[in-house]
């Protein structure tokens, strides 16, 4: 084979390479560049870079898959199936995704980074297939839950927790006394989750004990304050009220 032939039999436009492969791998170079760009303003551990060559890369694995073996296409025993070497390439960014996760102190690091390396790998994989629609739709995805989601998340973790508390109230027994207690909880942001009267008699007058279990955002010792100004309360002690030790 000549020269001229050798050369237009590897730039052949019709065997399965052309403008619309140039397309696909700028459209996944797009794509990547931007998610990598967002890790690199998060000084995270993979950043534009390496989330570009990986979306680059898979890609073009993609496009070897589906136009790589056309000249093997009808010779006799050979049958091509694309998902195989799609289906390597999802395998191989787990080896990626793994270094970029460790642990320090206890906690686990890189999570969202290492995620982000496998969509990005998806993505270039869709671009790859012939798929650019879903992959724009998927990078929209990535911005909305790495950017969208962490502010919901600062929101949850603003909010005040709920706090189980016990309260061991002594006082002379009165009629009605003990459901003014327990309003007066309720009132004050608390949910009662058990009470245990412990001691006392019906007789008005009488000393009794009566233990309280709560649980609620409100501040405690407020309420340990308002309980111990009602007449016929002698006594207010909190403690927590741990689930474990049940």
């Amino acid at each position: 084979m000549s020269a001229p032939q050798l050369a237009a039999a590897l730039f052949d436009f019709h065997s399965g390479q052309g403008l619309r492969q140039f397309a696909e791998l700028a459209i996944a170079l797009l794509l990547s560049s931007l998610i990598g760009l967002e890790r690199e303003a998060r000084q995270k551990s993979a950043g534009l870079r390496t989330h570009t060559l990986v979306g680059v890369g898979s890609a073009l694995f993609m496009e070897v898959s589906v136009h790589g073996f056309n000249s093997l296409l009808g010779t006799d025993g050979v049958a091509l199936d694309p998902s195989r070497v799609a289906a390597q390439v999802v395998s191989g960014i787990g080896f990626i995704g793994g270094g970029l996760i460790f642990v320090r102190k206890d906690a686990v690091r890189g999570l969202t980074t290492a995620a982000t390396i496998w969509l990005t790998c998806a993505i270039g994989m869709a671009c790859g297939g012939g798929l650019p629609l879903l992959a724009l739709g998927a990078t929209a995805v990535h911005f909305l839950v790495v950017r969208g989601f962490s502010k919901v998340s600062d929101l949850i973790a603003s909010r005040p927790s709920y706090a189980r508390i016990e309260l061991r109230i002594s006082y002379h027994a009165q009629q009605g006394l003990l459901g003014r207690i327990l309003e007066t909880c309720t009132g004050s942001g608390f949910r009662v989750t058990e009470v245990q009267v412990e001691t006392g008699t019906d007789r008005a007058g009488d000393p009794a004990e009566v233990l309280l279990r709560l649980e609620g955002a409100a501040a405690a010792h407020p309420l340990v304050e308002t309980l111990s100004e009602l007449a016929g309360v002698r006594g207010v002690a909190l403690g927590r009220h741990d689930d474990s030790t049940e």
